[in-house]
């Protein structure tokens, strides 16, 4: 990727669900680079979200990329479900994870992309010491790549 190139990501948690595979269509069409997913359990955020089938709908209507945000407790639990269902990449949360590096290391070990988010109050200094953890690069601003 060009140093400074702008990708777009749009979420499909914005979509009329009654039209979501025409709307990823259109995204995909309009220059979209990747489809975000966000997931939330209801535990870790108070909203209830998507799961897995949501995905595997969508890897049948596009090839974009599926980027999975997991705003739920214990993603590790999840993940072989969501890499079966045709996920690319995954943001993981720094906060409430126990064992943040086992979950980017299961992430890797399952061939696809980690990234780590941070919440809005959450210091982005504990970026750091994940990238020094993970051995990986990290960003202020989206968090830890693999």
């Amino acid at each position: 990727m060009e140093k400074g190139a702008v990708k777009i990501a749009p979420s499909i948690l914005a979509a009329d669900f009654a039209r979501l595979g025409q709307q990823v269509v259109e995204a995909e069409q309009g220059g979209a680079d990747r489809i975000h997913v966000d997931v939330m359990d209801g535990h870790f955020v108070p909203n209830l979200s998507m799961g897995a089938v949501i995905v595997q709908s969508l890897r049948r209507v596009t090839r974009l990329p599926l980027e999975i945000h997991l705003m739920i407790s214990d993603p590790d639990s999840f993940l072989d479900e969501f890499v079966a269902a045709g996920s690319d990449s995954f943001l993981v949360h720094w906060e409430g994870n126990n064992n943040l590096h086992r979950t980017v290391q299961k992430i890797r070990t399952l061939g696809k992309r980690a990234a780590v988010a941070i919440n809005p109050a959450t210091p982005s200094a504990v970026l750091e010491v994940t990238s020094n953890s993970s051995g990986r690069r990290c960003r202020r601003s989206n968090g830890c790549e693999s």
